[in-house]
């Protein structure tokens, strides 16, 4: 599927399955979503990595479904993850010796800013990519 944008300011949003297939396609959203607004590389491989954990963690914190949301911003791209548990990411210390933790660490260095937002039904964690 190919994703055609006519509004350069537009907005895609997807409702994916609390399931491992759905990390896969929300890089395929925001891979398809860079490209049509011809976002640089770097940025869209950032994105990918960025979208990856924020749907890992609702597949793993939160309770789904979990709806992703891609826009374009002035100077890049903002990514948000709505899930349905209130619980909030935890930014924790690395720990050398896990092989797990260092996901929102990743967010917070790949993003010009970051962060969460309390809804009634769940929660919204988004990060804005800049080139």
């Amino acid at each position: 599927m190919r994703l055609v944008l006519n509004d350069p300011l537009a907005e895609v949003r997807v409702t994916l399955g609390a399931e491992g297939g759905s990390c896969a396609r929300a890089r395929q959203v925001v891979r398809e979503a860079a490209s049509s607004w011809d976002l640089t590389d770097d940025l869209t491989d950032d994105a990918q990595l960025v979208v990856t954990e924020l749907v890992s963690n609702g597949i793993d914190h939160g309770e789904g479904p979990i709806t992703l949301t891609v826009s374009k911003t002035q100077g890049g791209m903002l990514v948000e993850v709505h899930d349905r548990s209130p619980q909030l990411p935890q930014l924790r210390p690395v720990d050398p010796t896990s092989a797990r933790g260092r996901g929102m660490q990743l967010v917070k260095a790949l993003s010009v800013r970051w962060g969460t937002t309390p809804r009634n039904d769940g929660k919204v964690v988004w990060a804005q990519l800049e080139a």
